[in-house]
């Protein structure tokens, strides 16, 4: 046994110093390189030559940089100098549901799967860096960008965000960890200025970052456009300089957003790596807007070459686009990548369907029997309309979608399926609102007669990717539903009780007729498969195992973000106020006492669980040791089924304020009908601690802590005390 486990010490130690041996090699190299360039060329290198890429060194052998959105799947091809598109007939893509999706499967192999799926499909494209992952936390339910992003938990997205990065990067495709930092609303996202303490900012709105950068070894990183503490954030001297490449030891390429930049010293100082998108016009317009008129392109040489800058920064900064480059398309052994392949959609589909929440199901509505003679009114625009266009950076150029009345039709071969839009958006515009051109009336009216018709209605509506609702770019208007969906589902439950609710969107909303639905499931945008995953968990082929990553208020004021007034969301145009510290989300609910429509955590099944034998390891622990809690989980009902066990942590009696609990540790585990798993959760008493303002560092504090185990935020099963000495 000794000799086995020393043969295993040492091969990896071998790996570690090869490893190391490597990276020297590499370094020495780009010393060569930097040697060898000139004083414009370093510039050069330092921002873009189009809408999304940047120049190499031709003479050099040196390449260029190509970029692309998004996290979702890799965009279609943009015109060189303007946002549109090329026309190519080769660019169409797996759209892989949004990271709203992906964080609420709360499976982190799944996570992995999906980064190494887009990256296979960004390198088939041949693409450099792939803008993605978000991680930027939802605070508020009227963000345009949240269905981006991994949900209002900083654990939980700091869990989801490492395997997805380095699932990409395996494809020596660079992840870039996106937005940097504290960019939590579209409305005036180019300028706001964003004032909060720091302990909220480390405990909250950092550590997925932080996560990304030093567990998963993200190669790139993008800034945010807004302002934090009077500075922009693409470069600023404490996000970026002390501790992004400070504290963290980032080592990659940090990008703007596009049209982040805003000062040619503060970019040269504080950081900045590569100018994207700062004029885009481009080459197209006039010199007065050309690329080399970026704060990193000529006014940048000039100050180099006048000596006011050194050009130790220039080099420094070439030296992190090298670095890139040999992880990427200077690295000989990467892989070719696939695109649109079997395996890509089994993910995109799997994914969907384990993101899938169960909100509500009113004496079993959920699952419908796909071989029974019925009919089934479908009503609703999102039923039909494409969620892949749309919602800016974000939209996708989908080889196909299958949409909810689709997959539903396929499914149900034995019903008769009726179809009514109920009402109309409009088509999708970025920036802008276009009315839509359908009579709402006359819509309203024949949807109401459809439901007459039918033994069940599946209401599909919710959001889409237009402006003012799920879109980069603006902020929603209002909590509730848009297009008047409250009185028209109002209306058809009037004339047919038998309503489920399928819910297509990004956000929580205004639930009004909840009571009054018999269930309904949180259906997210599901990208490709769209259709046949919501058909699998409605005819029960797939038991839902979906946990919300964020709290659903019952109304607007109930989120703490807007209980604190126009301050604190959206500001006053100039500066924001984030008011409720570390209490978002679920810490704000359960601290503050605010019962939320649906916590934190939430998602039913078709089948039931039960949790038993819930303990603790020990009792009392000290820094640096972990605490493993463990329980049994039996599923007591008749269809196989996936439960999450959540562990959250809170300290009664603390020396600074808390929320009640935090989480700390899950687990997805599969449960077969009639089964038993046992469950083990570790746990770093060292997390425990809290941001020490005074000390800026970690501070654990000894004394009596809670443990609380269950399967959501509002649904604990069991609290253990435990001690920290």
């Amino acid at each position: 046994m000794k000799q086995t486990f020393l043969i295993v010490v040492l091969a990896l130690l071998g790996q570690l110093i090869t490893a190391q041996q490597n990276q020297q090699d590499v370094e020495k190299k780009i010393d060569e390189i930097i040697k060898q360039l000139t004083l414009k060329e370093k510039v050069n290198m330092c921002h873009a030559q189009s809408k999304f890429s940047s120049p190499g060194v031709p003479r050099l052998g040196i390449p260029e940089i190509w970029m692309s959105d998004g996290p979702h799947g890799v965009r279609g091809e943009i015109n060189w100098d303007n946002w549109g598109y090329a026309g190519w007939t080769n660019d169409s893509i797996t759209a892989f549901p949004a990271l709203t999706c992906l964080a609420s499967t709360f499976n982190p192999d799944l996570s992995h799967q999906y980064g190494v799926a887009v990256g296979e499909e960004a390198r088939y494209r041949r693409k450099d860096i792939l803008l993605g992952p978000g991680v930027n936390i939802y605070r508020t339910p009227l963000n345009g960008r949240n269905f981006e992003y991994m949900g209002e938990d900083p654990y939980l997205a700091s869990i989801m965000v490492v395997p997805y990065v380095q699932g990409v990067q395996e494809n020596g495709v660079a992840a870039c960890l996106k937005h940097y930092a504290l960019n939590n609303q579209e409305e005036w996202r180019g300028h706001i200025n964003v004032n909060v303490d720091d302990r909220t900012l480390h405990e909250i709105y950092l550590p997925a970052f932080k996560a990304a950068v030093e567990k998963g070894h993200v190669w790139s990183v993008m800034g945010a456009y807004n302002q934090y503490n009077g500075q922009h954030t693409s470069h600023h001297e404490v996000l970026v300089n002390k501790i992004l490449k400070g504290d963290w030891g980032f080592d990659g390429v940090l990008v703007t957003d596009w049209g982040s930049a805003h000062n040619t010293k503060e970019a040269a100082y504080n950081g900045l790596d590569i100018e994207m998108g700062t004029w885009t016009d481009g080459l197209t317009s006039s010199t007065n807007f050309a690329y080399d008129n970026y704060y990193l392109a000529d006014p940048f040489y000039e100050l180099l070459k006048s000596g006011e800058i050194d050009e130790s920064v220039v080099d420094e900064k070439v030296r992190r686009i090298l670095r890139l480059m040999f992880r990427t398309n200077m690295n000989m052994e990467r892989p070719l990548g696939r695109m649109n392949n079997k395996e890509h959609h089994d993910v995109a589909r799997k994914v969907a369907t384990e993101g899938i929440v169960l909100m509500k199901n009113e004496k079993n509505f959920f699952p419908l029997d796909s071989e029974k003679e019925m009919t089934i009114a479908v009503i609703g625009e999102n039923a039909t309309k494409m969620m892949t266009i749309g919602g800016g950076s974000s939209e996708l150029k989908a080889q196909y979608e299958i949409s909810p009345l689709e997959g539903i039709k396929q499914r149900f071969t034995k019903a008769t399926i009726l179809h009514s839009m109920g009402y109309s958006s409009g088509p999708s515009a970025y920036g802008r609102v276009i009315p839509p051109y359908l009579d709402q009336d006359s819509l309203h009216a024949a949807a109401v007669e459809t439901a007459k018709k039918a033994d069940i209605v599946l209401f599909v509506g919710g959001l889409n990717k237009n402006h003012h609702q799920d879109c980069e770019g603006g902020d929603r208007l209002a909590f509730e539903l848009p297009f008047n969906q409250d009185a028209l589902l109002n209306d058809i439950i009037e004339v047919n009780p038998n309503v489920g609710m399928v819910m297509i969107s990004g956000n929580a909303v205004a639930m009004p007729w909840l009571k009054d639905v018999k269930a309904m499931i949180q259906a997210w945008y599901l990208g490709s498969e769209t259709g046949n995953a919501i058909a699998d968990v409605v005819s029960g082929d797939v038991n839902p195992s979906g946990k919300l990553p964020f709290s659903f208020p019952a109304k607007l004021e109930d989120n703490a973000a807007h209980f604190y007034g126009e301050l604190s969301y959206p500001g006053d145009s100039i500066d924001q106020y984030y008011k409720e510290g570390i209490l978002v989300g679920y810490r704000w609910h359960d601290t503050k006492k605010v019962k939320p429509l649906f916590a934190f955590g939430h998602g039913l099944s078709y089948s039931s669980f039960e949790m038993s034998n819930i303990k603790t390891d020990k009792d009392s622990y000290f820094a640096g040791e972990t605490m493993t809690v463990s329980c049994d989980v039996a599923n007591v009902g008749e269809v196989d089924g996936a439960e999450v066990v959540q562990v959250y942590v809170g300290k009664p009696k603390s020396e600074v304020e808390r929320a009640v609990k935090e989480l700390k540790g899950f687990d997805k585990i599969q449960v077969a009908a009639n089964g038993k798993q046992s469950v083990n959760i570790t746990i770093n008493i060292d997390d425990l601690a809290y941001y020490c303002t005074d000390k800026s560092d970690w501070e654990l504090e000894k004394g009596q802590y809670v443990v609380y185990v269950g399967t959501a935020s509002d649904n604990i099963k069991k609290k253990i005390k435990v001690s920290v000495k």
